[in-house]
């Protein structure tokens, strides 16, 4: 069975615009679908975080209006309350990506607030694309290919992705707050090659072995495409 490694944000807010704390952490449907998709196949995973923190769980991803009902929300709610990889993360310093077949980072406005700036992140990511193994991100958590530049430049130049876009974010309400926004950032700073679906849609993009996917519902079809890549 395959070992896969789970880069997950300690953050618990988000510094907007105007100073005000937006409080946030990982999403629970892109922590919680592909985890429930891996182990129940009888893969591991282990998470880490900067520092080794405790992931904070958004709360506003377990409301039933954001996942699809009441017997969703209690279901999330459920899987991550049996996680205990959760509770006893690695530090993200201490990681070594030889140990494990795939790595998979979850989004929510986390990695907007630490996983952006995280240099541990930027370094693993490096290795893990440059390796050729399976590299997964979802959603907001591309904010940490931002982390891999040096002197301005990325090896994720020239790849084709996907990731939150500038128009879901208006949709949340938090565009014109945002300090920064992922869409125009990776676009801009990076210099990938970015496209998109329709909003709310799952929606992946596959390009040698880095797997992204644009929103929350994406993230159970990167999921299920990790499964197919680890037989």
């Amino acid at each position: 069975m395959a070992k896969v490694l789970f880069i997950v944000s300690g953050a618990t807010y988000w510094v907007l615009k105007d100073g005000t704390r937006y409080p946030t952490g990982y999403w629970a449907e892109e922590f919680a679908n592909p985890y429930k998709i891996l182990t129940d196949a009888g893969h591991e995973v282990v998470v880490a975080t900067p520092n080794g923190v405790t992931p904070n769980v958004d709360m506003m991803s377990l409301r039933p209006e954001m996942v699809g009902g009441n017997d969703s929300a209690l279901e999330l709610e459920a899987i991550i309350r049996s996680a205990e990889v959760m509770r006893r993360p690695l530090q993200l310093s201490d990681v070594r990506l030889e140990d494990y077949d795939a790595v998979y980072l979850p989004g929510g406005h986390g990695p907007m607030s630490d996983l952006a700036w995280d240099a541990d992140a930027g370094r693993l990511l490096t290795q893990q694309l440059t390796s050729g193994n399976p590299l997964f991100i979802v959603c907001h958590a591309p904010a940490a290919i931002l982390a891999t530049r040096i002197h301005g430049e990325s090896p994720f130049k020239g790849f084709n992705i996907t990731c939150f876009t500038d128009e879901e974010e208006e949709g949340v309400g938090l565009a014109s707050r945002a300090p920064w926004l992922l869409e125009t950032d990776v676009k801009e700073k990076v210099g990938v090659k970015f496209s998109r679906g329709p909003i709310w849609k799952p929606y992946m993009v596959e390009d040698r072995n880095l797997v992204t996917g644009q929103n929350p519902a994406s993230a159970a079809v990167l999921g299920d495409r990790m499964l197919e890549i680890l037989k």
